[in-house]
């Protein structure tokens, strides 16, 4: 397998797809997703699950070589009204079924979550997991035509998220924080409100996604903090035609009616 940062710079390109479009390159998502995870001992985590690959409410980024063979780092959306649940309320609704409710509010007007987000040790310290990722997920998240988005955040990213205008999710959990994937580490939870309009962002983080939107498939970069490293962008999902928020966002009423279901028999 070629190496392609021993080149003095790398050339790489940004790629969105629906997850139900590509399995093959989603064996490749989850196999680098679980070696980064295992690598820092984490081996419970919720978004890491692979039944997302064959939900067709899931749309992936990835980091690749040219040849498509390598893939260095990827990010996930996740529609509410797939074939799961989304992973904040997997992770999170045990400890408070608020999730469900507060997910379901926002699914009439078309939610999701960014999450699965993993970059291989060769791309640390080029800067494109946060924020360059994050961005990205933002970006294509008007494609698919959703308003608002989730996020579970490990410390380290709770700051590129608010840069992008995300807020604090402050009505579940302690405050807006659970102790997850684990006792000794904190997740907090945040949404972006308006994926279009993105108010709250920060000018640099609001230009960048607009930019990515304006040229989704013509955009190219030369340099990550300071290091050289060209990345063609191809984030046009194809496909489109294929998808149906509307059914979509009826089959996340569907899910939440009958788990009140469920809840009102248990407390019966």
């Amino acid at each position: 397998m070629e190496d392609h940062f021993k080149k003095s710079t790398p050339e790489l390109r940004l790629r969105a797809f629906r997850a139900i479009d590509e399995p093959e390159t989603c064996e490749l998502f989850i196999e680098g997703h679980t070696a980064v995870l295992t690598s820092i001992g984490v081996t419970k985590v919720t978004s890491s699950k692979n039944g997302w690959a064959k939900n067709p409410a899931v749309f992936v980024i990835i980091v690749e070589s040219k040849d498509g063979k390598t893939l260095y780092g990827g990010a996930r959306v996740h529609v509410a009204g797939g074939s799961e649940p989304l992973p904040i309320e997997q992770a999170t609704g045990t400890m408070d079924p608020g999730i469900f409710k507060l997910v379901w509010d926002f699914s009439k007007q078309g939610t999701g979550e960014i999450c699965g987000l993993w970059n291989s040790h060769e791309l640390a310290g080029y800067g494109i997991g946060t924020p360059l990722l994050i961005r990205t997920l933002i970006a294509i998240s008007s494609q698919i035509g959703l308003q608002s988005l989730f996020a579970l955040c490990a410390p380290y990213t709770v700051k590129p998220v608010v840069n992008c205008g995300m807020v604090l999710v402050d009505n579940i959990g302690n405050n807006g924080t659970f102790y997850y994937p684990k006792l000794d580490l904190i997740a907090t939870a945040m949404i972006l409100k308006d994926v279009s309009d993105l108010s709250l962002a920060a000018e640099e983080d609001k230009l960048a996604i607009m930019q990515m939107r304006a040229n989704p498939d013509s955009l190219r970069i030369h340099e990550l903090k300071k290091k050289e490293i060209t990345i063609d962008f191809e984030l046009g999902i194809p496909h489109l035609n294929r998808w149906d928020l509307f059914h979509t966002i009826a089959a996340a009423e569907s899910a939440f009616l009958e788990s009140e279901i469920q809840e009102e028999s248990i407390s019966f």
